[in-house]
């Protein structure tokens, strides 16, 4: 997480992703934190008039590689912790 704090952009965004996944497992409640900063990593590293397309993208992908058993859960998850994560989750 640290050598993230002096990245800007789509590189800071995408080591706080790489972070939050190895850092913060143990901590059900911050779960969809790697999912939020990669979204908003390919958000920042295209036009701006792209970002919304490149976040939708990014959050369909990930949801595709749910497994079938625990999409609605994750899903339900990321419905009821939407706002702190930026509202990636509904781009």
């Amino acid at each position: 997480m640290g050598a993230a704090r002096p990245l800007r952009g789509a590189p800071r965004f995408a080591a706080y992703a790489a972070g939050q996944a190895a850092c913060v497992a143990h901590v059900p409640e911050h779960d969809l934190g790697a999912a939020a900063y990669a979204i908003k990593a390919a958000a920042v590293a295209v036009s701006p008039d792209q970002e919304r397309e490149a976040a939708r993208a990014e959050r369909d992908w990930q949801r595709q590689q749910i497994p079938d058993h625990l999409r609605a859960l994750v899903l339900e998850d990321q419905r009821r912790r939407n706002s702190i994560c930026w509202s990636v989750f509904e781009a």
